[in-house]
């Protein structure tokens, strides 16, 4: 018997990069505090400064606009030492989850006081929470200047939506957004993968993306569907 259910049409990853620019940035009273220790650079009080939060929530983007505006050098949180003898100003993305390069990040802690540069540094833990035996490195961790990112507020999530839509150069109705935000997992992260399963699911059926196809999604999700079926 011959079937008459039509191939599915699976659409091509062509990749979406995400703007990092200061005018991509959106600002909500959960990232106001980061926002504005960034924007104060290098009029800082501390000459190291922490952006903690979780996965998501805007850290690397924070950390982009500011490298951007030092100048900054990167600095790989395992090879920290590979950095002596530079002038900074200093970032190290996504430290506190793996072993540091603790001499070399006391070592260029020391640089940074004491020759007046910069150094930020991001996480998904506070300070005290990453894996420092090293007592005087802990010491210096303590006089860092934390700043923590909570979790997006509806005016940040509305925002992340529409802009990761518009990454993807999608229009999508106010109806779609509102859906999204009162029925997702409040996180940028989740906003980011139901983004991408929305595109695929409309390229998919050739259709736009409607209200009706985030509530099917967003119920295969809550439902443990490994993935979504159309």
């Amino acid at each position: 018997m011959t079937s008459t259910t039509s191939p599915r049409q699976l659409p091509l990853d062509l990749g979406h990069e995400p703007g990092y620019s200061r005018d991509d940035l959106i600002v909500s009273s959960s990232n106001m505090a980061a926002v504005d220790i960034v924007d104060r650079w290098p009029e800082w009080i501390a000459p190291v400064v922490v952006l903690a939060g979780p996965t998501g929530s805007g850290k690397t983007h924070l950390a982009a606009i500011w490298k951007a505006e030092a100048n900054a050098l990167v600095v790989d949180p395992q090879r920290i030492g590979a950095a002596a003898g530079e002038a900074g100003p200093f970032l190290i993305d996504d430290i506190g989850d793996a072993p540091i390069d603790e001499a070399g990040l006391f070592h260029l802690i020391n640089n940074v006081r004491q020759s007046g540069s910069s150094l930020l540094m991001t996480s998904r833990k506070w300070p005290a929470n990453w894996p420092v035996t090293l007592p005087d490195l802990a010491s210096r961790l303590k006089a860092a200047t934390t700043v923590e990112i909570g979790e997006p507020d509806d005016i940040l999530l509305s925002g992340v939506l529409y802009k990761l839509f518009a990454d993807r150069q999608i229009a999508v109705e106010p109806s779609v957004i509102g859906f999204l935000v009162s029925h997702i997992e409040r996180s940028l992260s989740t906003a980011n993968r139901i983004v991408e399963r929305l595109d695929r699911a409309a390229l998919e059926r050739k259709s736009k993306i409607t209200r009706a196809l985030a509530a099917s999604l967003v119920t295969a999700i809550d439902e443990g569907q490994a993935a979504f079926d159309l």
